[in-house]
C-alpha cells in the first residue's frame, strides 16, 4: 500500500495527471467521450483480432497464388561410380525382371515388374526376415511331422527333434531347405498358417501390395504370388537387418541336432556371391511353375542395388538366371551417377510478410539434402512452390513451401520449404496499447 501511495505522490504520478486531466477536465463531455472509445474499443479489438486471424489463415490456404521456378542445382562433382556407357539391358532370359536402388526404393529398369507370379524359394526372404523379427534364436523347436512331411530340397529333419532355431535359418537360406522352413514358420507363428498371416502383414507394411503369402517355403500354390517389384521391396528391407546380412553371407555353417548330436553342414549355393564385386546374395529358387529365380543384392560405397529376375528359364538353363543378374547390375553400377540434387540449408527467394511487427520478408530453406542414382540421358527438374506473398503470423521452422523433384517429368520426391525467420502479427490490440504507452505513459514505441 505504502508503494501505491508513494507513486501517487510522485513526480512521475504528477505528469500523467498533467497529461490527462490538464487535458480534459475543462471540458467533461470530451473526457467521457474519450472514455467510452476506451471502453468500445477494447470491447471490439480482441474479436476483431481473432477474426483477422482466422481471415489470414483462410487466405494462406485457400488463395495462395503459387509461382513456379525451375531450378538445376546437381553437383558434377558429386561422387561417380565407373563411367556412363552401360547400355539398358534388352536381351534378358527372365520373363520378370526389376532393379531397384535399395536406399530409397527408386526402380531403376523394370521388365513386366508388376506381374503377379509365383517366386518360389525366393519366398525365403520373408520366411526369414518374420522370424529375426518375432523369435529369439536361441529358443529350441521341436519337429512336426508335417515339417518332416516336405519335399526335397530337406535337411531330412526327423519328427521329434529338438533344434536351435537360430541353426535352422542357415540351413533356410543357404541350402533353401523346405522342411526347415516349415519347422521355423511352426515355432514362430504356432501354425503355417499363422505365420503365413505374419508374412502377410509384414508385406503390406512394405508397400508389397500385390504379394500373397500362402507357405514359408514357396511351394507352387495358386494364392502364393508376388511381382518382381514387391520383392524387390521385400529384399531391399531385409538387407537392412545386420543379422540377416551376417546369415546369407555365410560360406558354410555347422550345427548339430539337440537330443542325438547329429551333425549337420550347410554350404552356401549362392553363386553371384563370390562372383561379382560388392556382392551380399540374397536367395536363388526354383519350382515347376516359378522356374528359375534369383534376388541379388549388391553394396558399394555410394550406392546399394536389389535385383530380381523370375522365371528366368527352365531346366537345363540353370545358368540363366546368374547372367541376367549380371547385366542388370552392370547396368546399375556403371549406367548411374549418384549425384546431390537438392543441398541442405539451400535457400530462395525471400517472401514479404503483411501486417507484421517486425515487417520485411522470410527466405524460405531446405532442411534436408537429397541424392540419387541418376542415370544417362535422365533429366532432373525441380518445381518450387511458394505463396507470392504471406501474413503474419509466421512460425520460425513453419512450412511455407515445397519442392517437387522429378526425373523426367514423373515426380521422385517432394520436400518441405521452410521459414528462416519469425513474424510476429501486428494486430489493432498491439497498436491501441502502444498508443497508450506513448501518449500517456510516455514509452518509446517502434511499429
Amino acid at each position: 500500500m505504502q508503494v501505491g501511495m508513494s507513486f501517487f505522490h510522485s513526480d512521475r504520478w504528477q505528469q500523467i495527471k498533467v497529461i490527462l486531466f490538464g487535458k480534459y477536465i475543462e471540458d467533461p463531455a470530451a473526457l467521457w467521450l474519450f472514455a467510452c472509445f476506451v471502453v468500445l474499443a477494447c470491447a471490439i479489438i480482441y474479436p476483431l483480432d481473432q477474426r483477422m486471424q482466422k481471415q489470414s489463415v483462410m487466405t494462406t490456404t485457400h488463395t495462395r497464388n503459387l509461382y513456379e521456378i525451375v531450378y538445376d542445382k546437381t553437383d558434377d562433382s558429386y561422387p561417380v561410380d565407373g563411367e556412363v556407357t552401360q547400355e539398358v539391358p534388352t536381351q534378358l532370359y527372365a520373363k520378370y525382371a526389376l532393379l531397384m536402388d535399395a536406399t530409397n526404393r527408386r526402380v531403376l529398369y523394370e521388365k513386366d515388374g508388376y506381374e503377379q507370379v509365383p517366386m518360389a524359394s525366393t519366398t525365403k526372404i520373408m520366411t526369414l526376415l518374420v522370424a529375426l523379427e518375432h523369435a529369439n534364436p536361441d529358443t529350441m523347436v521341436t519337429v512336426s511331422e508335417y515339417a518332416a512331411s516336405m519335399p526335397k530340397v530337406k535337411l531330412q529333419v526327423k519328427a521329434g527333434e529338438q533344434y536351435r532355431l537360430g541353426d535352422l535359418f542357415y540351413s533356410l537360406m543357404l541350402e533353401s531347405h523346405n522342411d526347415s522352413a516349415v519347422v521355423i514358420a511352426e515355432a514362430v507363428g504356432g501354425s503355417v498358417e499363422e505365420f503365413a498371416r505374419l508374412m502377410n502383414e509384414k508385406a503390406q507394411a512394405l508397400g508389397a501390395m500385390h504379394t500373397n503369402f500362402v507357405t514359408p517355403n514357396g511351394l507352387d500354390d495358386e494364392q502364393h504370388y508376388t511381382t518382381a517389384y514387391d520383392l524387390a521391396l521385400i529384399a531391399s528391407n531385409a538387407i537392412e537387418n545386420p543379422e540377416f546380412c551376417k546369415i546369407i553371407q555365410t560360406p558354410s555353417y555347422t550345427f548339430h541336432e539337440q537330443t542325438t548330436g547329429r551333425s549337420f553342414t550347410v554350404n552356401n549355393k549362392d553363386r553371384f556371391l563370390t562372383s561379382y564385386d560388392g556382392a551380399i546374395g540374397i536367395k536363388t529358387g526354383f519350382t515347376g511353375n516359378a522356374g528359375y529365380c534369383f534376388v541379388g543384392a549388391v553394396r558399394r560405397e555410394d550406392r546399394q542395388l536389389v535385383s530380381v529376375v523370375l522365371a528366368s528359364g527352365w531346366p537345363p538353363n540353370k545358368t540363366y538366371k546368374w547372367k541376367d543378374t549380371m547385366q542388370l547390375m552392370n547396368y546399375g553400377t556403371k549406367a548411374f551417377q549418384l549425384k546431390e540434387v537438392v543441398k541442405e540449408g539451400t535457400k530462395f527467394q525471400p517472401i514479404p510478410v503483411t501486417d507484421s511487427i517486425e515487417g520485411g520478408n522470410v527466405t524460405p530453406y531446405t532442411a534436408e539434402s537429397v541424392a540419387l542414382l541418376v542415370g544417362q540421358g535422365e533429366e532432373v527438374t525441380f518445381d518450387v512452390s511458394l505463396p507470392n506473398r504471406l501474413e503474419a503470423p509466421v512460425k520460425q521452422g513453419a512450412t511455407i513451401g515445397s519442392i517437387t523433384i522429378a526425373i523426367d517429368d514423373e515426380p521422385y520426391k517432394v520436400i518441405s520449404l521452410y521459414a528462416a525467420e519469425k513474424k510476429s502479427r501486428l494486430t489493432y490490440g498491439y497498436v491501441l496499447k502502444n498508443i497508450c504507452q506513448k501518449y500517456f505513459l510516455g514509452y518509446t514505441v517502434d511499429f
